[in-house]
């Protein structure tokens, strides 16, 4: 409930590795995410610090990313952000990762054409199929008694 919910707007950095894990397909790539302002003194645009992440993928997502995505390309990522610190001989060295939620392409900086993927979703273990109950009145049929017709309401 209380996670960090962010929205990047990057490049590709480096190519998405895919695998297959007990847990389903997961995938990885290096996204960078540069800051750009306005000089005043020079008038231009002057990219800023660049801070990279490790954006992981999962199920769906992983193998559409994979099929999807090469360095360079211009995304859109949300997810849950996760910084991690360890610490190695002496140095603490810190990582932030992004568990993917959406991933797509920038459109404000180019073009893209979408193709829908089959859905391929484990078929449930069933019993054998039952028939269909009737819901309909069966009609009468000429061995079987008629059924008296209803009786008009009385008003008094």
């Amino acid at each position: 409930m209380n996670e960090t919910i962010v929205c990047t707007v990057g490049n590709v950095a480096t190519q998405p590795v895919h695998r297959e894990l007990p847990s389903g397909a997961s995938a990885r790539f290096r996204l960078a995410v540069t800051s750009r302002y306005w000089d005043r003194e020079k008038n231009v645009w002057t990219d800023g610090h660049t801070n990279f992440f490790t954006v992981w993928a999962n199920r769906r997502l992983a193998d559409n990313t994979v099929a999807s995505l090469n360095v360079g390309d211009p995304v859109i990522v949300q997810g849950r952000l996760k910084v991690r610190t360890e610490t190695r001989d002496g140095t603490s060295r810190t990582w932030a990762d992004i568990d993917a939620l959406a991933i797509g392409h920038d459109l404000a900086r180019g073009t893209t054409a979408f193709r829908r993927t089959a859905r391929t979703e484990p078929q449930p273990v069933s019993s054998p199929p039952r028939p269909e109950p009737t819901w309909e009145t069966p009609l009468p049929d000429a061995h079987s008694p008629q059924r008296p017709e209803p009786a008009a309401a009385v008003t008094g």
